[in-house]
């Protein structure tokens, strides 16, 4: 199970707004002024929806590939592509929150925590549960956008 939390979206000009769209996320449709301001929400728009499944315990995929009109790209910030990656590792173990903890030694509100989007886990606690669930967390880099001074 090979994980990227990389989305594409489209921005579209529509009536005098830039609208943004996201195949992988249907929920998460902005619009702004702006390519830039429509860019931002659609970037706030996608974290809120991964965040808001994980809470609601929903099912949670990895985008595929975009389509060929989503030219922008939105890579989910590192924190919360590691929970993304834990929940959906612990959704697709089948095992229980109490099950989960048994394997890695912690009671189920430990286990909640660590699949909570906003609460802290360390980066090593991440990566025992990984193991744990049969899954590697891989940390990589990319050319960082260009960011205005």
């Amino acid at each position: 199970m090979e994980q990227e939390w990389v989305y594409g979206y489209a921005l579209r000009e529509e009536e005098g707004e830039i609208h943004a769209y996201a195949s992988a996320a249907p929920e998460a449709i902005v619009s702004g002024a702006t390519r830039e301001e429509a860019a931002q929400a659609m970037r706030d728009a996608l974290t809120a929806a991964v965040r808001g499944r994980i809470k609601l315990g929903l099912d949670l995929v990895p985008p595929a590939a975009p389509d060929a009109d989503e030219r922008e790209v939105f890579i989910l910030p590192a924190a919360l592509a590691a929970k993304a990656t834990l929940y959906t590792a612990w959704k697709a173990s089948g095992l229980s929150k109490v099950a989960l903890g048994a394997r890695i030694g912690c009671a189920e509100k430990e286990v909640r925590r660590i699949l909570d989007p906003d609460y802290p886990t360390g980066l090593a606690r991440r990566e025992q549960v990984a193991r744990a669930l049969g899954v590697e967390l891989v940390v990589g880099a990319r050319p960082a956008a260009a960011v205005a001074a």
